[in-house]
């Protein structure tokens, strides 16, 4: 850990528009950290945790709403799957929703649709269309992977978040409460007794129980895919708000791409689709106590999907592009099958797990070491809004 402008940060290099970022929000928040794989978001940065005394950040929290992980595992072996590898992730691409605007192919109903929430006006017209995408992926970062652990034992991963639902909720009180455009902007706030505070917390909490509820159906689906039994579970959300108590303050935390470790507490962290992902949990350390028990949602990216794909000057590209054929021969050489996926989520593009986790050795212990054997996403010139 280092304190950088009076903010705790992590992370080896320390990414000065990140830090930028976190040093503008500070300025409204009673107590501020930056995780190991920050990187810069809208407002406040991805790895970013700010903690108010009454006020609730929209912009802290951002769009993809409760977006998360959930990790699965299961009785399935690993030799089992990876003798039917190619025909399982063929079903799970076929009959799970990847992309922008997707309906599940499966009518899902839940008990979150008989809320009164939804009379709220943010959302009022947007049940219909919610009941329609619940349990679809999106694009952008989110994923299903199947890994095999330590004991050759198969895990089913997910990361998405409240698709639709939550860009909407947070359009609308981000334009209701007069939140300014751009990357490097003050933190857009609402008090928690003011009738949009009260009212964005309600539909936050929505969003979150329809993020909880995607991803119970996506795992689900996947399992019964594998004709495997779930035997336990690990689900967190990394882009949402919680009212805790920290140093005797009660405080709402907003963590934007960073994983709740208080101590005993599980999180699955996920790498890049050609990197290990992890099931740990936080340990008592001053490093937690200065993270407000949080720790990092991923690897983080080192480059940005704009670099990622190169820029053009006439008929030339210049610097940064990555080649599908460059992302296909790693996860060759890594034995990940894939479906989907378009190179800006390549391993080139995302720094090494293991290099990220090592940044919080004090304050996480790994419980199961994860390793890819199939990854699915969207397809390639998918945009996805609503990813984190």
């Amino acid at each position: 850990m280092k304190i950088v402008d009076g903010i705790p940060v992590w992370g080896d290099p320390v990414l000065e528009d990140a830090v930028k970022q976190m040093k503008t929000v500070s300025e409204t928040a009673f107590q501020v950290a930056l995780m190991a794989d920050h990187h810069v978001g809208y407002s406040m940065p991805i790895g970013g945790v700010a903690a108010y005394q009454e006020h609730i950040s929209p912009s802290g929290v951002g769009y993809d709403i409760a977006c998360g992980n959930k990790a699965v595992l299961t009785d399935m072996s690993g030799k089992e799957l990876r003798k039917n590898i190619n025909r399982i992730m063929d079903d799970i691409f076929a009959k799970i929703s990847f992309g922008i605007g997707r309906n599940n192919q499966e009518e899902v109903d839940h008990a979150l649709f008989d809320s009164a929430a939804w009379t709220l006006p943010a959302v009022r017209a947007k049940k219909d269309s919610a009941r329609n995408q619940l349990g679809t992926i999106g694009s952008g970062n989110h994923y299903v992977d199947l890994f095999t652990d330590e004991l050759d034992r198969v895990w089913i991963g997910v990361h998405f978040g409240s698709r639709g639902l939550g860009h909407t909720i947070a359009t609308f009180y981000l334009e209701a409460a007069g939140a300014q455009e751009g990357m490097f902007t003050s933190a857009t706030l609402l008090h928690q007794r003011s009738n949009l505070g009260a009212e964005y917390l309600e539909l936050m909490e929505l969003a979150g129980q329809y993020a909880y509820a995607g991803r119970d159906w996506v795992c689900g689906k996947v399992a019964r895919i594998l004709k495997a039994k779930v035997l336990d579970e690990v689900h967190n959300h990394h882009n949402f708000a919680w009212r805790e108590t920290h140093g005797g303050e009660d405080l709402w935390v907003v963590r934007k791409g960073a994983t709740p470790a208080f101590p005993g507490q599980k999180g699955f962290v996920g790498g890049s689709m050609g990197d290990i992902s992890v099931i740990l949990e936080g340990v008592a350390h001053k490093d937690s106590t200065a993270a407000m028990y949080s720790t990092i949602h991923g690897a983080g990216r080192v480059l940005s999907r704009t670099q990622a794909a190169g820029k053009r000057k006439g008929k030339m590209r210049l610097g940064g592009q990555i080649t599908r054929h460059m992302m296909e021969r790693w996860l060759e050489d890594e034995k990940v099958v894939l479906r989907g996926a378009g190179t800006d989520e390549a391993p080139h593009c995302y720094k090494r797990l293991p290099d990220v986790l090592e940044q919080h050795k004090e304050s996480v212990r790994i419980l199961h070491t994860l390793t890819p054997v199939g990854v699915a996403m969207a397809g390639e010139k998918e945009f996805d809004p609503f990813r984190d």
